[in-house]
């Protein structure tokens, strides 16, 4: 349970009694109060428990109260009020933050329509159908898209979350940074209660060697006592099948004590995934086709002989073809005939 506004600075004041009556251990009893009041994580309580000695200190070199006051401000600053609930008709789409927690509003997403992805249709189709499924109420699956880079991972997902709700689907998207995974839980306590459907989405989801964020989002995608509410699901994307490296993966192998059962630990999290949709680099074919799309969605004329040479040049400048090199190419020769995209 968390405090109300204030809350903290109450109760440590309500220590302030012990405290005059020469009880300093009415200190300890408080911030073991707030320990458990507010289900902080192991790195809060460690800041908890250095507030408690640089307390004690500082009770004997000044005033009580103004002792109080200060390490009140501190703890506020650690635990800050509940976050009202969020109105969600806000927007379609949201970005969660955390310190403090919030999620704010979305205007206008960065994306492009969904006939523009071109070269991927297999992962198109599965996706946006688990999707619509998902936005009717039914069931549907998590879902992870990994492969080639610049291939279209996270601009499928916004993609096809702008058709469904072009189609009059309620759902909203929620994008959640790899580093605020911790806060995860938190967050779907917001949204267990909401009558909205949701599309929890992480770009570029991998984790290292000693990286114990992958823990939280296990729980969540599959075992976890709550569990995942029936009115999320969770789309993420990454360069990596596993979400780590080869190298880590062969590393835990040849140190571990039992090896197997150390892979499996981390390789379980992508298994929680009910959808693996692979992208793969894109023919030269599929990258002209690419461009052409962009052009005649934007009304840029161009022939196509200068098209296609312009077109493998700049690729080979590159050192690599996909449909973000395709899209980088189609913005400077936007640039060049005076359009802004």
């Amino acid at each position: 349970m968390a405090l109300e506004p204030g809350g903290m600075r109450k109760l440590m004041q309500s220590a302030l009694t012990d405290l005059e009556a020469g009880r300093t251990a009415g200190v300890s009893e408080v911030l073991t109060k707030v320990k458990t009041l507010n289900g902080l994580d192991a790195e809060e309580l460690g800041k908890i428990d250095q507030l408690e000695t640089v307390l004690m200190k500082s009770l004997e070199s000044e005033g009580g109260l103004t002792a109080i006051e200060r390490i009140a401000d501190a703890m506020e600053r650690i635990s800050p009020p509940p976050l009202a609930a969020p109105d969600f008709a806000e927007a379609d789409a949201f970005v969660w933050h955390v310190d403090p927690d919030r999620v704010q509003p979305v205007p206008k997403v960065n994306g492009i329509d969904l006939p523009l992805l071109i070269g991927i249709d297999r992962a198109r189709d599965t996706l946006l159908i688990n999707t619509r499924q998902f936005a009717q109420g039914n069931a549907a699956n998590n879902a992870l898209l990994w492969g080639a880079r610049g291939m279209g991972k996270s601009s499928l997902v916004k993609a096809i979350h702008g058709e469904v709700v072009a189609d009059g689907l309620p759902l909203k998207l929620i994008e959640i940074q790899r580093e605020d995974l911790p806060s995860i839980g938190r967050l779907l306590g917001y949204l267990r209660d909401s009558d909205a459907r949701f599309v929890l989405f992480c770009d570029d989801l991998s984790f290292s060697h000693d990286d114990e964020h992958y823990k939280s989002l296990k729980a969540v995608l599959d075992g976890g006592v709550e569990g995942r509410p029936s009115n999320v699901i969770l789309y993420a994307t990454s360069n990596r099948r596993h979400l780590m490296p080869r190298d880590m993966i062969e590393n835990e192998r040849s140190t571990s004590i039992s090896p197997s059962e150390a892979v499996e630990e981390k390789v379980s999290l992508s298994d929680r995934f009910g959808l693996w949709l692979g992208f793969h680099p894109c023919t030269q074919d599929e990258y002209l086709d690419m461009i052409r799309g962009y052009c005649s969605s934007y009304g840029v004329e161009i022939d196509d002989e200068t098209l296609v040479a312009e077109a493998i040049e700049w690729q080979q400048t590159r050192g690599s073809r996909s449909g973000r090199v395709a899209w980088q190419y189609f913005t400077d020769l936007a640039g060049r005939t005076g359009l802004s995209v």
